[in-house]
């Protein structure tokens, strides 16, 4: 009697959960439409992407230190890239992220002031900072 009590119950939850997605409508669960090899590159920091998609921006801590530029008001992320483990610091945005080698430090920025920031990575292994580059957000 408990058994059968319990499987009308399960069933109960899945078809009130069946009907949960299926009013929840359709316009999130669409994929987004396919782009042509053209549309599909990776936009720059330098460049304009289009509307509502972030600029992508690379830095290696392997390497000479980079500046990378970015538009005030724009949405990027950026990377950074290292080969120990450590932390990568956004300094003067008050981001900081861990990495490892195979899992890049990873930031979502929208900064309206222009402004020069530093990025900077400091290894597990030492307490010795190393600049990366540097984020210049421009008007």
């Amino acid at each position: 009697m408990e058994l059968r009590r319990a499987l009308l119950l399960f069933a109960i939850v899945l078809g009130l959960a069946a009907i949960a997605t299926s009013l929840s409508g359709p316009s999130q669960r669409q994929a987004k439409p396919e782009r042509s090899p053209a549309e599909q590159s990776t936009p720059t920091a330098t460049a304009r992407p289009e509307a509502g998609e972030s600029a992508a921006i690379s830095f290696s801590a392997s390497g000479r230190p980079r500046t990378e530029r970015l538009e005030a008001g724009r949405p990027a992320v950026v990377t950074v890239k290292v080969v120990r483990p450590g932390q990568v610091e956004l300094l003067g945005l008050g981001l900081s992220a861990a990495a490892e080698p195979l899992t890049p430090a990873r930031f979502d920025v929208f900064e309206r002031r222009p402004g020069s920031h530093d990025v900077l990575y400091t290894s597990a292994e030492s307490d010795e900072v190393q600049k990366v580059g540097k984020l210049r957000i421009v008007p």
